[in-house]
């Protein structure tokens, strides 16, 4: 019976550490909902880090991409609701400012970003993508 207890916390325990800690890593600071469309046209709802740098904001994928951003690539045109304000928005791919989008995500986001690095692999080649409005 100890065994069972033992095992089951051990369980318990991980569960934590491979969902709760990179829920709590992601949703603590700003988080932004990113609408885009399926190929069925149904509506898709992604939340997402973002940051801003010389009046754009920035998404950042990375570098193995992601289902959110070939939505986004398919479609065109987007909306993002930061703030409680939704708006569209097409997208800029800016590999040249990598680093410093990293940097920015880092400073902002700290040890979540750390932490979402660790599980998903190197920020290496990720992509910024810079919003631009579509009106």
């Amino acid at each position: 019976m100890k065994i069972t207890y033992w095992l089951a916390g051990v369980l318990l325990v991980l569960t934590f550490i491979l969902v709760g800690i990179p829920q709590i890593a992601s949703e603590r600071v700003e988080v932004v909902d990113l609408y885009t469309t399926d190929v069925d046209g149904e509506a898709v709802s992604t939340r997402l880090w973002i940051v801003d740098d010389g009046g754009y904001q920035y998404l950042r994928v990375g570098a193995d991409g992601s289902g959110w951003f070939s939505r986004l690539q398919a479609n065109g045109i987007f909306q993002v609701t930061r703030n409680g304000t939704t708006a569209s928005y097409t997208a800029v791919l800016r590999e040249d400012k990598s680093d410093a989008i990293n940097q920015l995500m880092q400073a902002k986001y700290t040890w979540g970003d750390s932490v979402m690095a660790a599980m998903v692999g190197s920020r290496e080649g990720a992509i910024p993508v810079e919003l631009h409005p579509s009106d």
